[in-house]
């Protein structure tokens, strides 16, 4: 293999450096300084490896994890992170430093300092862990990847602050090993820094002011914000002014949604879910609510959206399923597809159309492409050996077969996966097979099966061009390397990462300051498995057809100059050549125009939604089918992936009674507005995360209660008890417009996040806001302004006009995280319909003279000991005794303004009925102790407020209804 190094710019020092770490035999060619990129759309610093098979490698990344697997080292989980982390977070600052030291002249400490969380980042790792090296006691991939990036930068280890020890160690030890050494004597030479540097000097600026790094923990608070300049002061005061008039209309699509000329096309899928079993948190959060959070973000701003999705029904899932419960297929297909749709009509998934693929249309768009493939010369016969059970006279489905897993041993592992390890599993690897249907011991027998041709596709000329060429996006042909397994695909694909903004199956490296890097899912084929990923997928698969279990294939003749006719009979599709499909196929039963969606890439703009074990079959098989096809196909040109969502400190598990599937989530009494903020707070973008009953309490009563609700409350109330329910005039002071200009920075953050689909993130800029709400709120103390002189009245009302407005603005943004709440705000704030739309700038979008309506709290708090029965519900083999049962909903009048969300109210027994009403009676003399005080009326208001919430939980408790009488203020004159 060929490695091709340009001469100017550090990009090759880590792909160097993993070369001789690795002992890898490859041949070194230095680029001139005025070639062109070996591929139109790479950098021009960008290196790139020729394998012996013809195949590229552009990705730096990939080029040196698959140095290190040539080796023998199988990436790790850790070593995986390690290099997300890379690419996505220390890369792009990593780009802004050596800018700085480069162009703009800094020292190494001072280029350092734009890295110090992301240094102490790897600090506290390396001191935590008590380990010599990133991902173990040894150099990894991961070292080296992380070295590279900060060598040029850094050069010596007391560039590094003093207290950062282990840092220092771990970059000196790094620096000393010889391929390191000689990777940086090779590359670091001053003609070539000095040609980067003139590269760098043509290139804009990287800016980093408005990103926040991103991590895989909660976000800590900022010790000190960047400074805000004047223009951005003036812009944003400029803003606020222009008010409602300035925002775009909201779009109003037609039905069914059909692709408009000139607008954002937007077509958004969420995996089909199996229709075999019920969806956990984790399904949910994966697939279907990460992708509506999107959908609702993209029709917000404007962009003509379709969110497709629906249930998927071949394959021998739905057939073991039915063998288990004793239905038929067609019965347990429409049995879990009305709890599919029930649960995700509860969590209030905003699907266009959900669907099945049990349709005529699926049957003839699969064998459309199928023979498309076939005429084209795309499928091959091959014969592969496959588990035969004589008893049951039957090829077995890879569900159809258990064993011992030749993994990690445990005895219960099924022909494709083991449950315990994770590892996918050639069913004929297993030991001591059994089939499940008889319990009879299978053998191993040969087959015919066909194969999508990978590599020939990867051929096909302009393809790339034709289906990839999106402007703005890193595209570069497939990579598929020769390996295969002949028993059908088994992708041995490591962790493949949260989410990719490019187009799957591509290498791709970041631009100077570009931020994008090479996100996992986008060079999975690469960086993960490039000896694993396939040079054959199976086509087909042995199942009886037959309604509600699989797509049949049609009699078919292989193409070339000697067509041979294959007998197939009674062969069925492989559900991963077939689902994929089924987005196709559910679209088109909702609109006989499909085809405007799915053969038009040049208008439409594709994002497939998918938790990490689907990346694979989206990233090849799923688009190489569509490109051999050839029909102008739309092709995905985002893959969005995450990581496993687990629970508490295991995995879900329906048969064992462990964690909350999504039948159980509405039982809870919990509002399906708390379940979508959780779930997404915690969304697994770059590592694995786990479900916490603690931790859902704490982010409910501190996010949600005390930061978010209690500013929109106040707001509110203030409006209506100092202004009489209007909006007061306005006049900005200085302090105001920095107050505008720096929301308008939190709102800008979450549209380039959302925009990256880094959902998880933006959300934190919704609470961001509000949080500096709160802080304008408390440092201006309007409810002691308003006593005062005019000044200070006039000075009440600016901050309670902006701090209304403020909450307008946090409806909105809060609509694709939280849509009833969103909705209970509109309500309330009596926001109008045609200010429901996000723009770039925060507008007055309530102007003085506004009146809102009845504002009541958004949240209420959920108790331990509630928290505490309900852990213990979910924690596997409970009793039933343990349900909470919902809140009874009340039907308000038609007269009655929106209602806030639904609250939560658990069962409560005598011993809390009494603290309830010991709370209220010591409540009550503190506000007559304070009333004959002759306390600060804002006070006395604070604590009648929470002798009122008192007073409500104890009329619940005892079964009455909750409606207590809110004191009558003293009216103006």
């Amino acid at each position: 293999m060929q490695l091709r190094v340009p001469v100017r710019g550090p990009a090759a020092l880590k792909v160097l450096a993993a070369a001789g770490a690795a002992a890898a035999p490859v041949q070194l060619v230095w680029g001139g300084p005025s070639e062109p990129p070996r591929a139109p759309l790479r950098p021009p610093w960008a290196p790139a490896l020729e394998l012996d098979s013809g195949t590229v490698l552009f990705s730096p990344n990939a080029i040196c994890q698959f140095f290190f697997l040539t080796r023998g080292d199988e990436p790790t989980d850790l070593s995986n992170q390690w290099l997300e982390w890379e690419a996505t977070e220390l890369q792009p600052a990593a780009t802004a430093a050596l800018y700085a030291r480069l162009v703009l002249g800094r020292t190494a400490l001072e280029a350092a300092q734009g890295l110090g969380k992301l240094l102490t980042h790897i600090e506290q790792s390396l001191a935590r862990r008590g380990a010599a090296f990133l991902a173990g006691d040894t150099p990894s991939v991961a070292d080296v990847v992380v070295w590279g990036t900060l060598f040029p930068i850094l050069q010596d280890e007391n560039s590094l602050p003093s207290e950062l020890q282990a840092l220092r160690t771990w970059f000196q030890s790094m620096t000393l090993l010889e391929a390191c050494r000689d990777a940086a004597d090779s590359v670091l030479m001053p003609k070539a820094l000095l040609e980067f540097k003139s590269y760098l000097q043509k290139q804009p600026p990287p800016c980093l002011a408005m990103q926040r790094a991103t991590s895989n923990e909660p976000e800590e608070e900022e010790g000190s914000e960047r400074a805000l300049t004047e223009e951005e002061i003036a812009a944003a005061a400029d803003a606020w002014a222009r008010g409602a008039a300035a925002l775009p209309k909201p779009w109003q699509p037609q039905k069914p949604v059909l692709p408009v000329e000139g607008m954002r096309n937007v077509l958004i899928t969420s995996a089909l879910p199996y229709v075999n079993n019920v969806p956990h948190l984790g399904n949910i959060i994966g697939c279907v609510l990460s992708a509506d959070t999107f959908a609702r973000y993209c029709r917000l701003r404007n962009w003509n959206t379709l969110y497709v999705c629906g249930t998927d029904e071949y394959g021998t899932a739905t057939e073991t399923k039915a063998v288990e419960e004793g239905l038929t297929p067609q019965e347990i297909c429409n049995k879990y597809h009305t709890i599919h749709a029930d649960i995700y009509r509860w969590f209030d998934i905003s699907f266009d159309c959900f669907g099945r693929t049990t349709t005529p249309s699926q049957t003839t768009i699969a064998q459309d492409i199928f023979q498309r493939l076939l005429a084209r010369g795309f499928l091959l016969q091959d014969t592969v050996e496959q588990l035969r059970c004589e008893g049951c006279q039957r090829f077995l489905a890879d569900r159809f077969v258990e064993g011992t897993c030749p993994f990690c041993s445990y005895e219960e592992a099924r022909g494709d996966q083991c449950d315990k390890c994770g590892k996918l599993i050639n069913a004929v690897e297993l030991k001591n097979p059994q089939c499940k249907l008889c319990r009879g011991v299978p053998t191993v027998k040969p087959t015919q099966h066909l194969f999508l041709d990978l590599p020939k596709v990867s051929l096909i000329p302009g393809g790339v061009q034709r289906g990839w060429g999106t402007p703005g996006t890193t595209a570069h042909p497939c990579v598929l390397p020769q390996p295969s397994w002949r028993s059908g695909w088994r992708p041995g694909w490591s962790s493949p990462g949260p989410q990719a903004t490019g187009r799957p199956m591509l290498a791709t490296s970041p631009a100077p300051g570009s931020g994008m890097g090479s996100n996992r899912a986008a060079s999975l084929a690469t960086s993960s498995g490039a000896h694993r990923c396939p040079s054959m997928a199976s086509v087909t698969r042995w199942l009886q057809p037959g309604p509600s279990v699989a797509v049949p294939v049609p009699g078919a003749l292989l193409g070339g100059p000697h067509a041979q006719p294959v007998t197939l009979s009674p062969q069925v599709f492989y559900v991963w050549f077939d689902a994929p499909i089924g987005y196709l196929s559910i679209t088109a039963n909702y609109t006989d125009q499909w085809e405007r969606w799915w053969k038009n890439p040049q208008q439409v703009e594709l994002y497939n939604f998918m938790a990490k074990d689907n990346v694979p079959f989206h990233s090849v098989i799923f688009p190489c089918s569509l490109l051999g096809a050839d029909d102008n196909y739309t092709l995905v040109n985002h893959l969005i992936a995450t990581e496993y969502l687990n629970y508490e400190d295991g995995k879900f598990s329906k048969s064992r009674g462990v964690g909350v599937f999504g039948d159980m989530a509405k039982d809870t009494g919990i509002p399906a507005d708390i379940w979508r903020f959780y779930l997404l707070y915690l969304r697994p973008e770059g590592q694995d995360s786990a479900f916490s009953w603690s931790d859902l309490m704490l982010k409910n009563n501190s996010e949600l209660l005390n930061n978010l609700g209690n500013f929109i409350n106040r707001a509110g109330m203030f409006v209506c008890k100092f202004f009489g329910g209007t909006v007061p005039n306005m006049v900005l002071t200085p302090d105001d417009k920095r107050l505008l200009a720096r929301v308008t920075l939190e709102l800008r953050q979450y549209h380039q996040l959302l925009e990256k689909v880094r959902i998880r993130e933006a959300l934190r800029c919704i609470l961001s806001i509000s949080r500096h709400g709160n802080q304008y709120i408390q440092v201006n103390e309007p409810w002691k302004r308003i006593k005062g002189d005019e000044k200070d009245r006039q000075h009440a009302g600016t901050v309670t006009g902006v701090a209304v407005n403020m909450a307008s603005l946090l409806a909105v943004m809060l609509q694709p995280y939280m849509p009833s709440v969103s909705l209970a705000i509109q309500g309330q704030l009596c926001i109008p319909p045609d200010s429901f739309v996000l723009s770039h700038d925060f507008t007055c979008t309530l102007p003085p003279g506004h009146r809102v309506g009845t504002v009541s709290p958004l949240f209420q708090k959920l108790e331990n000991d509630r928290v505490e029965a309900l852990r213990r519900r979910f924690g596997g083999g409970q009793p039933e005794d343990l349900a909470v049962e919902p809140q009874a909903k009340q039907t308000p009048s038609a007269s009655q303004p929106p209602p806030a969300p639904e609250t939560l109210m658990a069962p409560i027994d005598s011993q809390r009925l009494q603290e309830l009403t010991q709370e209220v009676a010591r409540q009550g003399n503190h506000v007559r102790q304070l009333k004959a005080n002759k306390a600060e009326k804002a006070q006395i208001d604070m604590e009648v407020a929470k002798l009122l919430e008192l007073k409500k939980q104890l009329a619940l408790a005892e079964g009455k209804s909750p409606e207590v009488s809110v004191p009558k203020g003293k009216q103006k004159k």
